[in-house]
């Protein structure tokens, strides 16, 4: 069994990186047979990748609803083991697909912009009087 330091040391994708881009963009639907076309082992070892990358933090527990907790446990130790309970929450199924998290999203101002009193140009006599002497 790895531990979970021997894990985190040897990371590499374990799949192509075509597939790993399909998987991220692929919607709710087409995402489990992705995930299906993978054996078991490298379906465990991708689910860790993914846990280690905060944006394919919703992909990883995806992947890793599909592991059993033997193979998490066996690649990934203590982690593969909270991989799995994780993936186990009903929480973790609510889960937004979106790649941005739970961010709040941006709003824009509808005020007019702040208006300046205008700058005065001219200088001040007692400064230009020390400037000059």
């Amino acid at each position: 069994m790895f531990s979970s330091r021997d894990a985190f040391e040897n990371d590499f994708c374990p799949i192509r990186d075509e597939l790993l881009g399909e998987m991220y963009r692929a919607n709710d639907n087409g995402l489990p047979q992705l995930v299906a076309s993978v054996s078991s082992d490298v379906r465990a070892m991708l689910a860790l990748f993914c846990y280690r990358r905060s944006h394919l933090y919703s992909l990883a527990l995806s992947i890793a609803a599909s592991c059993s907790e033997q193979e998490l446990i066996q690649f990934g130790g203590r982690v593969g083991s909270t991989l799995y309970a994780l993936s186990r929450e009903p929480a973790a199924r609510a889960v937004p697909s979106s790649s941005y998290g739970n961010r709040k999203p941006i709003t824009l101002s509808t005020k007019p912009l702040s208006r300046f009193a205008p700058v005065d140009d001219e200088l001040d006599e007692d400064f230009a009087e020390a400037v000059t002497a």
